[in-house]
């Protein structure tokens, strides 16, 4: 029986509406009720999932911006990282050859000098908005990370720049196919999901994770359970193919696996 699960929001938990699906809701409450710990795993802020969190009504950890945060059911900061500064002053300052909209995120919230709608859209359910600023004014040593959103051939692009210009001092990952994000070295879900453990007391061995991204694949790779969407990154499924797929977000299939594992964890799991 699993202690703990972790669970990505953004096309895992999330429909493609950006909602939590009833069926979803209430699965994740009998869980709860059954002794297992819940902890979101997401790319979202700390100050958007406190809300999330309240208005569900779901006592949950939460492992914010891909690994940077890790927050207490009751708010506490336990664990913080922010990008080296020499490392966000090179990104904030350069000139990068791409067509994506930068996007700055630090404890004030999100800052960006272009309302990207689709960013806008997936935030819209929340209330969680950005601050236009212009982003060169933005201090270096206040960076906890940054987004570039745009056409995924060109995100690929960019991300040779600024492997290139930043070599090991930043950690690189796709969180969509639409998103790349530098963020600090050593900063994942896997590794905050491991710090999170030891402060429990609970073995990654005893924990279950969901995900659909890269960003997700230190998580699901290092617990004991790990479940891989229908709807994820081809690139995730080729680096984890021992995992099994579930299903898609659009039909709630972190609910019917859940379903299935609360009634018998050991029976084999067929998605519908």
């Amino acid at each position: 029986m699993a202690k703990l699960a972790a669970f990505d929001m953004d096309g895992t938990l999330l429909m493609p509406d950006h909602r939590l699906g009833d069926k979803t809701l209430t699965v994740l409450r009998q869980l709860s009720e059954r002794g297992v710990t819940l902890t979101f795993a997401t790319g979202r802020h700390a100050l958007e999932m406190r809300h999330i969190s309240r208005v569900l009504a779901l006592d949950a950890w939460l492992i914010t911006g891909n690994g940077t945060r890790i927050h207490s059911r009751e708010g506490d900061v336990l664990y913080r990282q922010d990008l080296d500064p020499a490392v966000a002053d090179r990104v904030l300052h350069t000139k990068w050859d791409t067509g994506a909209s930068m996007h700055v995120f630090n404890d004030s919230g999100w800052l960006t000098d272009y309302a990207d709608p689709w960013m806008l859209e997936a935030h819209s359910i929340s209330g969680f908005s950005c601050q236009l600023t212009e982003l060169k004014r933005i201090p270096a040593h206040d960076v906890t990370k940054i987004c570039f959103c745009g056409d995924h051939d060109d995100l690929c692009r960019l991300r040779i720049q600024l492997n290139e210009a930043l070599g090991e001092r930043a950690h690189l990952c796709f969180s969509a196919f639409d998103c790349l994000e530098v963020l600090p070295l050593g900063c994942n879900k896997g590794a905050a999901l491991t710090r999170l453990g030891l402060h429990l007391g609970i073995g990654l061995k005893d924990c279950m994770a969901f995900g659909d991204a890269m960003n997700d694949r230190e998580m699901l790779g290092s617990v004991g359970r790990g479940l891989i969407m229908g709807n994820a990154m081809p690139q995730l499924i080729a680096a984890l193919p021992h995992l099994p797929i579930i299903g898609h977000c659009q039909n709630q299939a972190v609910s019917h696996y859940l379903t299935h594992w609360l009634n018998d964890p050991d029976l084999p799991y067929s998605p519908e």
